[in-house]
């Protein structure tokens, strides 16, 4: 969304606060032998708590409060009480929620317990190429020179991205335009980055698969050549300089 007054830019930071300490909260509460539908249930408290409303229940239905997406699966994983949680499973929680009409949205993947999978350069990656493109846009940048970006550092770190997913406008709901920021660049996207918008900006570093496809269940998305996914995500504001991170208090980089 564009922000055009005081009001708006302090309703974005209220909800994406609110988003961002969630998804800190579950992190800090998940243990092994815990299963992701406690975990989600434990978030979605934490939501009510602050009077938001979980944005993929709200907006589409999904079977629980946020989506927790474990080893193979690639993003909205199903919250289940028989996905039981085990030491070294890679991780990753998407929380977005509703308060006061304005919509936020972050994410994370991490590993639980010991890195006994060695997954720790792939989590590693995710959080230091969204922190590169974060800190490269501001208004007038091109979307794709944001893409470009992510694919190249990826393939230094020797990852690929998914292709099928991306960032998107996010403010006076769940997913706005631009819904194009893809962590690929396209030469024909023309389209730049603008000041004062709010934009959720998501990476999806892989170490097979390049597109995600969708299960029977019709939610989870799984990669077409196995391997794993991470995926580390912001919302934050455009400016002409630094970007603002409204959901900052996720602390996804500390």
């Amino acid at each position: 969304m564009s922000i055009t007054k005081e009001s708006e830019l302090i309703g974005m930071k209220k909800i994406s606060e609110v988003v961002g300490t969630t998804l800190k909260l579950m992190r800090e509460y998940i243990k092994i032998g815990m299963s992701t539908k406690e975990l989600d249930e434990y978030g979605g408290g934490i939501l009510k708590s602050y009077g938001a409303k979980s944005a993929p229940y709200e907006t589409y239905g999904f079977p629980g409060y946020s989506c927790i997406s474990v080893n193979g699966e690639v993003a909205h994983g199903i919250p289940s009480e028989k996905k039981i949680l085990k030491e070294g499973d890679l991780i990753n929680i998407d929380v977005s929620a509703e308060l006061n009409g304005f919509w936020s949205d972050n994410g994370g993947s991490f590993i639980l317990g010991k890195d006994v999978n060695n997954h720790q350069s792939l989590v590693d990656a995710s959080k230091q190429i969204l922190h590169k493109a974060i800190h490269r846009i501001k208004g007038g940048v091109k979307i794709s020179e944001i893409g470009y970006l992510i694919e190249t550092e990826a393939k230094k770190s020797g990852f690929k991205v998914i292709k099928n997913l991306a960032g998107h406008g996010v403010g006076r709901s769940l997913h706005e335009e631009p819904d194009n920021i893809l962590n690929y660049g396209v030469r024909t996207n023309r389209e730049r980055f603008k000041k004062n918008t709010t934009v959720a900006i998501e990476t999806f570093i892989s170490t097979n698969s390049t597109i995600a496809v969708e299960l029977n269940d019709g939610w989870t998305l799984v990669g077409n050549k196995g391997g794993y996914v991470t995926q580390h995500e912001h919302t934050i504001l455009v400016t002409d300089n630094s970007p603002v991170i409204l959901t900052e208090s996720n602390e996804i980089w500390n």
